[in-house]
C-alpha cells in the first residue's frame, strides 16, 4: 500500500534526540494534552516533502494513517488531505470534508489542528448558510473539537467575516483549557489586524470576565499603554 511506503520514508528520517524534544513540546507526559503522542523527531518541513509524493492516497489509506500513534505520520495525512481538498471537485471537497468530521478524534494535537482545519472545514463552510456544526463542535467534551470549531473560522476571517468567530469566543469565555483560551484569543487577534473597531467592541463587552491568556492572546498588537489598560480591567 502507498501508505506503508509513506510509513518506510519517515522511519528513515527519525532522529531520537529530536523526537524527545518534541515529546517534552508538545506535553506527552501523564494527564498532560498529548499524553500517548509519539514522535519519529521528522521536521515540519521534512514531513511535507514526504508527503508531497503521495498526494494521490485514497481516503482509506489516509485513514490508516490517520490512526498511527506517531504525531507526524498524523500531520502528514492531512497535509495530504489539504492538497486533495484544495486541488479537488465540489464532490471531493465533500466527501473530504465529511471524512474529516467522522476522523477529529485522530485529529488531537493543537498543530494538527491549526495546519488542516481552516483549509478544509472554514473553507468548505465559507459558502455555506448552515455553520451550526461548528455550534456543535464547540459544545464537546473534546479540546479538539472545540479547537475545530474555533479554527474553521480563520478562513471566514481571512475573508472579512467575524461574526461567527466573536459568537464563538462567547460561548467560550468560561473554558477552562489554556489552549482553548490562546485559539480564541489568536482569532480575535487576527480580527483586530482587520477591523480593529471590531475587536474594541468584543473587548470593551467581555474584558472584565475573559481569560487572562485569551485578553493577552487579542491585544498583543496594541501599544504598550493600551494593553496595559484592558489589564487592568481583568
Amino acid at each position: 500500500m502507498q501508505s506503508d511506503r509513506l510509513l518506510s520514508e519517515f522511519k528513515k528520517l527519525a532522529d531520537p534526540v529530536r523526537a524527545k524534544n518534541l515529546a517534552r513540546f508538545f506535553k506527552t507526559g501523564p494527564g498532560e494534552y498529548g499524553e500517548h503522542d509519539q514522535f519519529y523527531g521528522i521536521t515540519v518541513p521534512e514531513i511535507r516533502r514526504a508527503a508531497s509524493q503521495f498526494h494521490q492516497l485514497s481516503l482509506a489509506d489516509i485513514a490508516k494513517l490517520l490512526q498511527s500513534p506517531v504525531h507526524e505520520v498524523r500531520f502528514a495525512a492531512l497535509v495530504i488531505l489539504v492538497w486533495q481538498f484544495e486541488h479537488g471537485d465540489e464532490a471531493v471537497k465533500q466527501s473530504i470534508y465529511d471524512f474529516y468530521l467522522r476522523h477529529t478524534d485522530q485529529i488531537n494535537n493543537w498543530d494538527l489542528v491549526d495546519t488542516s482545519t481552516p483549509k478544509i472545514i472554514g473553507a468548505f463552510l465559507f459558502d455555506q448558510k448552515d455553520r451550526r456544526v461548528l455550534y456543535q463542535l464547540v459544545k464537546s467534551n473534546s479540546l479538539w473539537e472545540r479547537r475545530i470549531a474555533v479554527l474553521a473560522t480563520f478562513y471566514f476571517i481571512d475573508h472579512e467575516q467575524f461574526d461567527d468567530s466573536l459568537k464563538l469566543a462567547e460561548l467560550l469565555l468560561s473554558d477552562k483549557h489554556d489552549l482553548i483560551h490562546k485559539a480564541v484569543g489568536w482569532m480575535l487577534r487576527e480580527i483586530g489586524k482587520r477591523s480593529e473597531s471590531t475587536l474594541k467592541d468584543f473587548l470593551d463587552q467581555h474584558v472584565t470576565h475573559m481569560p487572562r491568556t485569551m485578553l493577552r492572546y487579542a491585544i498583543e498588537k496594541f501599544p504598550d499603554d493600551e494593553r496595559q489598560r484592558y489589564l487592568l480591567k481583568v
